[in-house]
């Protein structure tokens, strides 16, 4: 059998999470308690992210321009959302920071990721990764780039676009 050489998403929300520690050390134990995957599904994640060129031949430096492309330009297209049923959780996309305050929308047109700890009703939008909103509750700057990204999966033309400057803003801010 042929090793699986693309991506799957649990690797940009690994991706992400190595963007929101900026250039700290970290250890493969520490993201396995942030974002609530095994050992096994991290190192594989790292492989893989390596193999198509997001991160660097050891395994420790995103390779944030080739990273930021693939996410305003293909994203959306590999790993499409589309709003669901109403449902209780926490805001996603346009709902939540940093676009929430530039973004008017009402209150029927929020956009949540189902979750049992959700205090706010909307749309849901399935997350890139089971635990995902989980992990966002622990880190409010992963939770804005993966908010940016469902703005970028389910949002329209000018959701988008001002998400890809936002996720531009943060994913190249340290890369001067």
């Amino acid at each position: 059998m042929r090793p699986f050489n693309g991506i799957k998403p649990q690797d940009i929300v690994i991706l992400l999470k190595l963007v929101a520690l900026g250039d700290g050390k970290w250890r493969h134990k520490d993201l396995v308690s942030s974002l609530g995957l095994s050992q096994g599904e991290i190192s594989f994640a790292l492989n893989r992210c390596r193999t198509v060129g997001f991160l660097d031949s050891a395994k420790k430096k995103v390779m944030r321009g080739a990273l930021l492309e693939f996410l305003v330009h293909g994203l959306k297209y590999v790993f499409p959302a589309r709003p669901g049923p109403v449902s209780r959780g926490m805001p996603t996309s346009h709902s939540a920071a940093p676009l929430a305050g530039r973004i008017v929308s009402s209150e029927s047109d929020m956009y949540v990721w189902p979750c049992d700890t959700g205090r706010v009703r909307g749309q849901s939008i399935e997350p890139l990764y089971g635990n995902v909103p989980q992990a966002a509750e622990k880190d409010p700057a992963l939770y804005e780039l993966l908010a940016l990204l469902d703005a970028i999966r389910a949002g329209r033309a000018r959701e988008q676009a001002i998400a890809a400057r936002e996720l531009e803003k943060r994913l190249l801010k340290t890369v001067k």
